[in-house]
């Protein structure tokens, strides 16, 4: 009876205390929401080794954690963690310090506001998000391309040619790419009437991969481009630059850096599919209803990453020249196609 007593009290407490209630709860959900981006993104490191291992005709890892290698990652993580950290001379020590820290810190702003599927409850979705914001889709786009701008901080304070290079090639990527992407969203917010994801992704009674199949090709290329993955990753090209912006990084602020790269490829995964492949909708399926919404929206991201690693194990990597005239030749005129055609369906349904 005491103990009933005592969780009563602390409920009236927490009722009166509103604002310190919605902090606990807040903080409790960014905390559940971190180790959900970790575990996912340790996935991702684990599935692209293998399928480059396969498609290479390699094994991958296959000795820590029985055959399939599973604790491999962790085991590299241990390894890294340990290692002693040492500061380049020269280097400037303040941003080169905070450039992990930024990267980092980017990427749990965007999880924040990023819709992680629905649960189903009587025909009815609640989605799973920790900041329901009006402006999500805008929102999550800037703070992704606040990476771009932790991987010139390392370039610039590392006080290493390969790395001041790196850095500029992924400015110039950025600068080349975000336009064409945020136009794209743009067209999206147009058909469904709000930049709010969730609102897009319930609006999506036909995906808009199909409404606005340029908008789609054209927002999948500049994402992958802005995630630098290949081919379009000239800032980390190893045969011209070493390692790009993370050549003098070793240890755990190395282990932060590309850790941070599979956190915003499962970010911008999950981004795409919620602004054009429906994000959880999709039919109930027997017996776990509930859990159908969260079923449909994980097997869509896994194709898209699925897909994105096949690319790196496929495609050559382009000249950076060749990237920055892509970008301003060709995706950007046809974004602004897209948006035309947005806008001329928007006024025919209006």
């Amino acid at each position: 009876m005491e103990l009933f007593a005592f969780v009563e009290t602390i409920m009236n407490w927490a009722a009166q205390e509103r604002a310190l209630t919605a902090l606990i709860i807040g903080l409790i959900g960014a905390a559940i929401l971190s180790g959900v981006i970790n575990v996912g993104a340790m996935a991702v490191v684990w599935l692209e080794r293998k399928v480059l291992g396969d498609v290479q005709s390699r094994f991958g890892p296959n000795r820590t954690g029985s055959r399939w290698g599973i604790l491999q990652l962790g085991a590299d993580a241990i390894k890294l963690f340990t290692k002693e950290d040492i500061i380049p001379k020269g280097a400037d020590k303040q941003v080169y310090v905070w450039a992990p820290i930024v990267a980092s810190i980017s990427t749990m702003l965007v999880a924040a506001a990023i819709p992680f599927g629905a649960l189903r409850i009587n025909g009815v979705d609640y989605p799973l998000v920790v900041a329901n914001m009006d402006i999500s889709a805008f929102y999550v786009e800037a703070v992704l391309s606040i990476m771009v701008v932790a991987a010139f901080m390392a370039g610039f304070s590392s006080y290493n040619k390969y790395s001041l290079l790196g850095a500029f090639r992924g400015m110039a990527r950025m600068i080349s790419y975000e336009v064409p992407m945020g136009v794209c969203v743009i067209g999206v917010a147009l058909m469904a009437h709000s930049l709010n994801l969730v609102d897009i992704v319930e609006s999506q009674v036909v995906w808009y991969a199909f409404a606005q199949p340029i908008g789609f090709v054209v927002f999948t290329i500049a994402l992958i481009t802005d995630l630098g993955r290949m081919p379009f990753d000239q800032s980390e090209a190893e045969e011209e630059l070493v390692a790009g912006y993370v050549t003098e990084y070793g240890g755990i602020r190395w282990g932060l850096l590309y850790f941070q790269e599979y956190i915003s490829m499962v970010l911008g995964s999950i981004l795409l599919v919620l602004l054009f492949l429906g994000g959880w909708r999709g039919p109930s399926i027997p017996v776990i209803t509930i859990f159908s919404p969260m079923i449909w929206f994980l097997m869509k991201v896994i194709i898209v990453l699925v897909f994105l690693v096949w690319l790196r194990a496929s495609v050559m990597r382009f000249r950076i020249d060749q990237v920055t005239d892509l970008g301003w030749k060709w995706m950007l005129p046809l974004s602004l196609v897209n948006l035309a055609w947005a806008v001329l369906v928007g006024l025919y349904l209006a």
